[in-house]
């Protein structure tokens, strides 16, 4: 199954590359890559290849990130309504990089202002909750630190709200991009890269004991799980991953919610599939979403979590319905 997700999410890739208001022939696909590699892209199609691959890149990492930490925060959480932006996390990434915005900043200071935003929100979250996420997930504990991560939401929603009441008209179209989620000015970073693969490979590591959290959160300690560890991990994980993603691209909503949902109703609650399924089927959804996004209205470009969300309401009602009627 990995296997082939894996190659669907490689077709998918070279797919996006292809896409566009400006079509590229598969055929010279080979030579226009050559140029890349040797560092010499003159022809149109190299250069299209090049701009492209950055963002379609961008957005595999961006949606493999949401995705993954939405199943990490669900199994914390035990809640089936839990994504990575219910703690707060990208609120604090949003008020960081709409301040730098409205301050003029540089792209690369907006990218460090939200991912800094960010990491600060979970920081305080958790030194709010650092007693609760050592209890065993049967208890109030996960209530507590998901209401207390809603209010943390609540204030930098509040924060958004006065910045974006009081900046200039020039800036407040890419503000609004930026909240929506916008892969256009996106780029495939190292630390999100390095982000991804460590907290995967540490997460898979722990997979049967998630397994017994998620499933049997009042036994897991009985059942030689170290349940303080499991959810400090699994918080400390899904809070980088989501900093990572929002501080790269915005607040694109609806990936770390349906992907897992999907997942999980396709192959089942088993943690070592479905944390690397999640990744890969993420990654492809938003690419193809931002594929859609480029091609849809072209030249014009639309903000991909307005297609995220289109998309995903639909599939998502669909798939919760049939599996209910099953």
């Amino acid at each position: 199954m990995l296997v082939v997700l894996a190659g669907l999410s490689i077709l998918c890739l070279l797919g996006a590359c292809l896409a566009g208001s400006e079509s590229v022939n598969w055929h010279i696909l080979p030579s226009a890559f050559f140029e890349m590699i040797q560092g010499e892209s003159v022809s149109l199609t190299a250069i299209l290849l090049s701009l492209r691959l950055h963002r379609v890149l961008a957005a595999f990492l961006t949606g493999g990130s949401l995705a993954l930490a939405g199943v990490m925060m669900q199994a914390l959480l035990r809640n089936p309504l839990a994504d990575p932006y219910v703690l707060g996390v990208s609120g604090g990434a949003s008020v960081g990089a709409l301040l730098m915005l409205f301050l003029g900043g540089a792209a690369w200071m907006m990218d460090a202002a939200a991912f800094t935003g960010a990491v600060a929100v979970a920081v305080f979250l958790y030194w709010l909750a650092r007693k609760e996420l050592g209890q065993y997930a049967g208890s109030d504990g996960g209530t507590r630190l998901l209401l207390t991560g809603v209010i943390l939401a609540f204030g930098c929603g509040a924060l958004v709200t006065l910045l974006l009441s009081i900046a200039p008209d020039g800036s407040l179209r890419g503000m609004v991009f930026w909240l929506v989620g916008d892969l256009e000015g996106a780029s495939m970073n190292g630390l999100s890269v390095v982000v991804l693969l460590v907290v995967l490979a540490i997460i898979l590591k722990m997979a049967r004991s998630v397994n017994l959290l998620a499933l049997y959160a009042e036994d897991a300690a009985a059942l030689g799980v170290n349940v303080a560890w499991v959810r400090k991990s699994l918080f400390i994980g899904s809070a980088l991953l989501t900093a990572c993603a929002v501080s790269n691209a915005g607040s694109i909503g609806f990936v770390g919610l349906i992907v897992p949902h999907l997942c999980r109703m396709a192959l089942g609650s088993d943690h070592r599939l479905l944390l690397p399924t999640a990744t890969l089927v993420g990654g492809s959804f938003l690419v193809l979403a931002d594929t859609l996004a480029r091609i849809l209205m072209a030249p014009q470009q639309l903000p991909v979590g307005a297609v995220t969300a289109l998309i995903g309401v639909p599939v998502f009602l669909f798939q919760l319905y049939r599996f209910r009627g099953n």
